[in-house]
């Protein structure tokens, strides 16, 4: 095999079975058409290229990263749980050395699910890459891990989940929250006190093209990667900052993609948004597999192209590259926050999930620990008349925010009578829900 070729793992679910509505965005032929492409270009009949099914990921699975209330089962579906199976796939073919990379193209999406998940927003449930992520911490050991949203919209779910961890990097790259759903994502949003510079946002203009996206990865995601020396990159593969893609307003290219993939060179991609279902998505999608596996993507090109038309302006040009040099400063010099050692830090949030029309307003807690990344404590209050509870104890938890967890969890089940409980405790790997239901060893109920 020549030096420059990986072999690569293409993890294909489509979700027959599940969409929002029949002609809503986010529907099965997304993926559908792509499959068409990959089989017409003889993409499999390359050596270096194999597909594998999805595996199917548990609740325990999801109880590890999310607080689901009421519970997984409940905000959940079948192709959810084979969606996340299918990253979960894709992790442990590159972590046991079957493939050097892989890419799990599946559906329904996942970036938009947050820490707590009450319903769908953003056409996600589930957050696959976090599922995926702590699938790995859990059966291959702690790893520094760095995440590159390259999807157009801002991957708030993941960087809700990540807040507040020192060990997993995050950056999004994404059209401007003030233009586009969900409204987040500004270079101000830097991470928790304990993880500092951890959340990168890089907020870009409507109508960036490739020349923009590749500026960014070139004078700013590249020199971050090189100082955090990530163990795995992972790659949320948004295909929707293309310039046909119907609910954006970029410009980017299959091309520009494909060149973005090679230079970021990911050990797992994990698919995400891109709504040009028929003519471009599934150019996109081979592109991207042909430049993760070394072969020649250089063919690849939309019927359509015209890359003068494409063409960032100057005023675009100079203001990416103010906001690298100033998103740089604050990765290695971020703002300290105001915060007491050994004492709660305190934040709200009010949350929309604009799918099922839930409103929810958080306080979240973080012990500010001088010896770990600190206990994690969250109600959350809906406009359902539902009152919950999340408190997580981190895989590197001290003594002292350990024994904290479980006193906050004596504490809920006196004083949180008739509501849910979720507590995570991924040091001794223990998933509880604690209701006005009888507790059971494997953390659930029966009436």
């Amino acid at each position: 095999m020549k030096p420059n070729l990986k072999q690569l793992g293409v993890i294909f679910f489509p979700a027959y079975d599940w969409a929002i509505s029949p002609t809503h965005p986010e529907r099965e032929e997304r993926l559908l058409y792509t499959q068409d492409q990959l089989l017409e270009e003889g993409l499999f009949d390359q050596p270096n290229i194999t597909e594998f099914k999805p595996e199917v990921a548990t609740y325990n699975d999801i109880d590890r990263v999310h607080y689901c209330f009421p519970e997984a089962e409940a905000v959940s579906t079948e192709s959810h749980l084979v969606a996340a199976g299918g990253a979960i796939k894709a992790a442990r073919l590159v972590m046991e050395k079957e493939v050097d990379k892989a890419f799990a193209m599946v559906r329904p999406p996942g970036h938009h699910a947050m820490k707590v998940v009450h319903g769908n927003r953003g056409f996600c449930n589930i957050n696959n890459e976090a599922v995926m992520i702590e699938f790995i911490r859990e059966h291959y050991g702690r790893k520094r891990i760095a995440i590159v949203d390259t999807d157009c919209h801002h991957g708030d779910g993941t960087q809700d989940i990540y807040w507040h961890d020192p060990e997993v990097l995050f950056i999004s790259m994404h059209q401007d929250g003030r233009t586009l759903f969900p409204g987040t994502g500004f270079s101000d949003e830097l991470g928790g006190p304990g993880a500092r510079g951890r959340t990168i946002n890089l907020p870009l203009p409507p109508h960036t093209s490739d020349e923009g996206i590749l500026y960014v990865y070139d004078h700013l995601i590249q020199p971050i990667l090189a100082d955090f020396k990530p163990d795995i990159i992972i790659n949320s593969a948004g295909q929707d900052s293309h310039y046909s893609d119907p609910i954006t307003n970029m410009s980017v290219s299959t091309q520009g993609y494909a060149r973005l993939n090679e230079k970021l060179n990911p050990d797992i991609a994990v698919l995400e948004g891109g709504y040009s279902i028929q003519s471009v998505l599934p150019y996109v999608n081979l592109a991207v597999l042909l430049a993760m596996a070394g072969l020649d993507y250089s063919r690849v090109v939309e019927p359509d192209y015209n890359r003068e038309k494409l063409c960032q302006s100057q005023q675009i040009s100079d203001y990416l590259e103010k906001l690298c040099a100033l998103t740089l400063k604050s990765y290695f010099n971020p703002a300290p926050l105001k915060v007491k050692l050994n004492q709660y830090d305190t934040r709200t949030k009010s949350i929309y999930y604009d799918t099922d029309g839930i409103s929810d307003q958080q306080i979240e807690q973080i012990m500010v620990c001088s010896n770990c990344s600190g206990v994690r404590h969250l109600t959350s209050k809906t406009d359902r008349g539902t009152s919950s509870m999340g408190i997580e104890i981190p895989l590197d938890a001290c003594p002292r925010c350990r024994e904290e967890g479980y006193r906050l969890l004596d504490e809920g089940r006196r004083n949180f009578k008739g509501n849910t409980i979720k507590f995570i405790n991924r040091r001794e790997k223990e998933y509880l829900t604690v209701n006005e239901f009888e507790l059971t060893p494997m953390g659930r109920y029966y009436f």
